[in-house]
């Protein structure tokens, strides 16, 4: 199922990133898309905050991933950026399988690579620069649960 949502500022983002990031668990997957400033990384803080994980969280564009111990005895948070990844074997490279059961991974830029990585996973495109329009699609049953509970019908 589709869902979109407006969010009127970057505050709004995050705000709704929190919220969602208490709601997430080990093994939840987040594929990220959006141009460059529609709030990917804006997103992530917020849902980092949530989950309660070592920050500060910045795009991992040059290191690709970086991995946010969690401060709360929750899951860690393993928040990668695929944008300088050419394909899916790359991404596979990075042996993300290893956490995925025990962490919450957020992959940026990862339409079209990640998806090999989970059968249910959250995917979520950006658009817009100040006012920001998500597209939300749960893929697997798992989601349609969150997607309930943070709000969005």
């Amino acid at each position: 199922m589709e869902r979109e949502l407006t969010w009127p500022s970057a505050e709004d983002t995050q705000a709704f990133g929190r919220h969602l990031g208490g709601l997430l668990r080990a093994g939840d997957v987040l594929v990220l898309t959006g141009d460059l400033g529609a709030g990917k990384t804006t997103l992530t803080q917020g849902i980092a905050e949530g989950l309660g994980v070592r920050g500060p969280i910045t795009s991992p564009t040059f290191v690709i991933a970086r991995v946010h111990p969690s401060l709360v005895g929750g899951p860690a948070l393993v928040h990668v950026d695929a944008y300088r990844l050419g394909s899916a074997v790359e991404l596979d490279d990075l042996d993300l399988d290893a956490d995925l059961d025990d962490s919450v991974t957020i992959v940026e830029w990862g339409a079209g690579l990640a998806e090999q990585l989970s059968d249910e996973r959250l995917e979520i495109t950006l658009s817009g620069d100040d006012v920001r329009t998500a597209r939300i699609v749960g893929i697997g049953s798992r989601w349609d649960e969150v997607l309930d509970e943070v709000g969005i019908p």
